[in-house]
């Protein structure tokens, strides 16, 4: 039977309670399953960050999936001409600034048992995270949503595949900006412009 998130879950914020009576979060990435599982409650309550999980109707002992959210922007200031460009080019002429404000998603996961399935969970999540701050309900406003995604294949097909973009197109641009000297970046910053 297909899962159709809306619908045959249930939308909460992850605390204690629901640590207690579900059954333990596992993704597959051990990561993302020690900080589900141990530090989001502590993120919450330092004010870095909201874990939201969706939970199914029939099944209310299982997290399907998990998200990290907090506040960002995106700093212009610095950047070189061509990327500042590129994000500044659907913003109205009088409304351009240095800073646009941004919704961060810190960690997003789904449950292992249901990644491999094709409902798209993953794909489910994300359209609901755009709707979510593109709703006149949102208590704040926010143009882009921005992700430090993990360089990986998997990890960056998922974020292009959901409308995501590179902030800097280049890895070589993006080291030099956060002045990075690795062999490879572990992460690369990505976007996704709210109003597209």
């Amino acid at each position: 039977m297909a899962i159709n998130l809306e619908e045959d879950c249930v939308m909460v914020k992850l605390d204690h309670d629901i640590l207690c009576h579900c059954k333990k979060f596992e993704c597959g990435n051990s990561d993302l399953d020690e900080f589900f599982n141990q530090d989001a409650i502590q993120y919450d309550k330092e004010l870095l960050g909201k874990t939201y999980c969706w939970i199914l109707r029939n099944d209310p002992e299982t997290i399907l999936s998990e998200f990290t959210i907090s506040n960002d922007s995106i700093k212009t200031h610095g950047m070189p001409g061509h990327v500042r460009n590129r994000i500044q080019r659907a913003v109205a002429n009088p409304k351009r600034g240095r800073t646009y404000p941004a919704v961060l998603i810190g960690r997003l996961a789904v449950n292992k048992l249901y990644r491999a399935t094709d409902d798209h969970i993953g794909t489910q999540v994300m359209e609901f995270i755009k709707k979510w701050f593109r709703s006149v309900d949102n208590k704040t406003g926010c143009r882009f949503i921005v992700v430090d995604a993990v360089n990986d294949v998997a990890t960056i097909g998922y974020y292009k595949r959901n409308g995501f973009k590179f902030i800097y197109e280049e890895e070589s641009a993006e080291k030099e900006f956060f002045n990075i000297s690795d062999s490879a970046l572990r992460t690369r910053m990505m976007y996704f412009d709210l109003k597209s």
